[in-house]
């Protein structure tokens, strides 16, 4: 049985509304007064005048920026080898990911090269990160991923069709700064799965198999442990959000404070998640994602309520929590009644805010869902996690039923 467990974070997180004016002084006080920031973010980004804003605020405060607008949707590994020379012919001192999850894993993994070397394959899995990495910092502007906290990044393999995933608290950045104002501008869709993702990290992490309970063998190294007291709060924290601001969120883009509920909701499931660690869901969603090119929160969001009903046998009392932090009133109702409450609660929010209820509706056929099933069961380092056991056929069940 485990005894110990160990809190990682990012370096420094500043949190609030119009928190990106301080981007300046945070990094002048982190040593970089003469350095050049690379900007990894996207066209979208640029176009909208987000990536501006932020270097407007680098040029008030002395430092010098170039930007990087290649960033895309689950980018390639060789996007990095492109980014890393972008930012060697910049003199770049600092890498700063501006965007959704999928920029600031572009930037995450960069760093790790221009640190190291080589290529990002040679990185991939968990705590294969020989050392520090070039310094990083990253900006949200949806509130889902967590990426600005969390020890992973995760693009796509074009070689071998799928999503593959560098693990290193390594790769956290030094600074992030989470400013709710940037979010304003993110699409209903956007809002949406990237809501909805949000919640799957904060249930993933506070239903997870407990730190004592975690099955890691002897000599393996990971960074996920399972939960324990820190990724409760900061996990339970995120789910109450979440069902407190998500709808409000989608249905109201400018509603500010629901803007700010959501960004705290996915800061607080990314330290939660990066900690504890992901389950079924994800192992779940990558060879879907991969194979319907649906957006990565939508594919969570529409697998949650089914491993949730799945994963509820094994511990009723801990999804009567969720119930409860989702705002199910669950007075009078035994411990498995408000387990079910707490999954239809889910299916309700999802209904709501427009994310599917079936696979078949994001294009998945029944041929594929053995398929999906056979390489979800691989992925050994994250069903570990899931506080239910899940073998194969388990997989193909819960496919099944999502179908």
């Amino acid at each position: 049985m485990r005894t110990t467990w160990t809190f990682h974070s990012a370096g420094r997180i500043v949190f609030g509304v119009d928190a990106i004016a301080s981007l300046g002084d945070h990094l002048q006080e982190l040593g970089a007064e003469t350095d050049r920031v690379l900007v990894v973010t996207d066209e979208m980004l640029v176009e909208a005048g987000v990536c501006g804003q932020v270097t407007d605020v680098l040029d008030a405060a002395g430092i010098g920026s170039e930007v990087f607008s290649q960033g895309c949707p689950e980018p390639p590994l060789d996007l990095a080898m492109t980014c890393a020379e972008a930012a060697r012919e910049a003199k770049a001192g600092w890498l700063l990911g501006l965007g959704g999850g999928s920029n600031m894993d572009l930037a995450k993994v960069t760093a790790c090269v221009l640190a190291h070397g080589g290529h990002p394959r040679d990185y991939l899995g968990d705590c294969v990160v020989p050392g520090p990495v070039f310094p990083l910092a990253c900006v949200p502007t949806t509130a889902g991923t967590g990426s600005e906290v969390t020890a992973a990044s995760v693009l796509s393999d074009p070689e071998r069709g799928m999503k593959v995933a560098v693990l290193s608290d390594f790769l956290r950045p030094r600074l992030s700064i989470v400013d709710p104002r940037l979010t304003v501008s993110c699409p209903v869709h956007v809002t949406a799965d990237s809501g909805i993702d949000a919640l799957t990290h904060a249930v993933e992490a506070f239903t997870a198999v407990t730190n004592e309970r975690f099955p890691l063998p002897a000599g393996e190294r990971s960074v996920y442990q399972g939960s324990f007291v820190l990724t409760d709060l900061t996990a339970g924290k995120a789910i109450e959000l979440v069902g407190q601001y998500l709808r409000r969120a989608v249905e109201d883009g400018n509603d500010l404070e629901a803007r700010e509920g959501m960004s705290l909701a996915a800061l607080l499931a990314g330290i939660g998640f990066s900690n504890s660690g992901v389950a079924a869901v994800h192992a779940l969603e990558y060879p879907l994602g991969s194979a319907v090119k649906t957006s990565h929160g939508r594919g969570n969001g529409l697998l949650l309520p089914y491993v949730m009903d799945f994963n509820r046998h094994a511990d009723p009392d801990t999804f009567a929590v969720v119930a409860s932090l989702l705002g199910v009133d669950t007075e009078g109702l035994t411990e498995d009644e408000a387990a079910v409450a707490g999954v239809e609660a889910v299916e309700k929010l999802k209904e709501d805010i427009g994310i599917p209820s079936r696979l078949r509706d994001v294009g998945v056929t029944e041929e594929q869902l053995p398929v999906f099933a056979k390489v979800a069961s691989g992925l050994v380092r994250i069903l570990r996690v899931n506080t239910r056991e899940a073998s194969r056929d388990d997989l193909e069940s819960i496919l099944r039923a999502a179908f």
